[in-house]
């Protein structure tokens, strides 16, 4: 694997958050090797900084970028906020913000939604990317293959995850098909496995894994979700918990002043911004041309809302998402039994703590 790949997010979907005995177990393990974990104000340095922890939810990528380029170029430390970015591991940023063992960490809406429903302590309060960030794709040169309705009776190549099926069920229904198709687990890119004629159909990243079929000379063909009546998804977005901000609502919004300074800059210096993640991270962005053109697509079309805003979430957005969840049963309590009611998102997210727009 292309270690300055991030896979899509898609297989940590396929894991349910409720907290089991053995993720209990892994969160604390994971807590007790790190000295940056740990979640509530801490005492800073000698400079009276207070400590913020931010756990990722894979290697770091231009998802990211806001928050490398606030961190290099000081906007923290200006802010009086120490950073200390916890690296993925085994125990997902859900898990650890559940449970106060980090600050804040990047997550996405059906991570938060599953979170939610079984009454774990997890608030999304900064919408990273504006417009769902995966696409329905075939291979290029598929021209049997014009609409999602075509995949009937074709191959999809997924990760297992409980949403995938009844979202793609509906796409391929909504564009007048009978949403009947047979699916494989994938254990590689979903360009490699269309081109290798392992799958008919996969669902990745335009703006990582799309770029890197194009680069390699296998390029894709998208399906956006939203043109065939699916909801827009916060792909990726900043959460915290409800504990952490109630203690922490100063630091909190001093910190998303900081993020959304970040991505503002990524916005307006795509290029600038490309070089300042690379240069925090190395030894794991080596594809530069991938980072700097996925840069230029979230900064043209992701990170900013319709009315030009950064981070701003709709209560809208987040009822859509989870009464789709619910209709296919996707949704459990803490018992780990199906919802019997459609939930009220309403406290699932908050924009409270975004920078005041004069």
């Amino acid at each position: 694997m292309n270690p300055s790949r991030p896979l899509p997010r898609t297989p940590r979907r396929a894991v349910r958050l409720a907290l089991t005995a053995t993720a209990v177990g892994a969160l604390f393990a994971v807590t007790a090797c790190s000295s940056d974990s740990g979640s509530g104000s801490h005492d800073g340095d000698a400079k009276g900084l207070t400590e913020v922890s931010l756990a990722l939810d894979w290697t770091p990528n231009t998802n990211h970028t806001g928050i490398y380029v606030a961190q290099q170029l000081g906007w923290f430390k200006d802010a009086g906020i120490d950073l200390k970015i916890l690296p993925y591991g085994s125990t997902s940023p859900e898990t650890l913000l559940a449970n106060h063992k980090a600050d804040f960490g990047i997550s996405y809406q059906e991570g938060l939604t599953a979170a939610r429903s079984a009454g774990q302590d997890i608030t999304s309060v900064y919408a990273v990317t504006q417009k769902t960030n995966v696409t329905i794709a075939v291979s290029a040169d598929r021209k049997d293959i014009t609409s999602p309705k075509d995949l009937d009776g074709k191959t999809y190549a997924g990760f297992g995850a409980a949403y995938e099926k009844p979202l793609l069920r509906s796409v391929i229904k909504n564009a007048g098909g009978t949403g009947d198709f047979t699916s494989v687990t994938l254990n590689t890119s979903a360009y490699a496995a269309l081109y290798a004629g392992k799958a008919d159909f996969a669902m990745p990243m335009p703006t990582w894994e799309g770029l890197e079929a194009k680069l390699s000379g296998k390029p894709l063909k998208n399906f956006e979700l939203t043109d065939y009546g699916f909801p827009e998804i916060y792909s990726t977005l900043i959460a915290s918990s409800d504990r952490y901000l109630k203690a922490n609502g100063a630091t909190a919004k001093k910190f998303l002043d900081a993020v959304e300074r970040g991505y503002a800059y990524a916005v307006e210096n795509p290029a600038k911004a490309a070089d300042l993640l690379i240069e925090a991270n190395k030894s794991v962005l080596t594809n530069t041309e991938l980072v700097h053109q996925s840069e230029k697509l979230l900064a043209d079309s992701y990170y900013r809302a319709a009315d030009g805003s950064l981070g701003t979430q709709s209560a809208d957005r987040w009822k859509a998402f989870a009464d789709f969840e619910y209709a296919s049963g996707l949704l459990s309590d803490a018992d780990g039994k199906k919802l019997t009611a459609a939930p009220d998102t309403s406290s699932w997210f908050t924009n409270d703590y975004l920078p005041e727009k004069s």
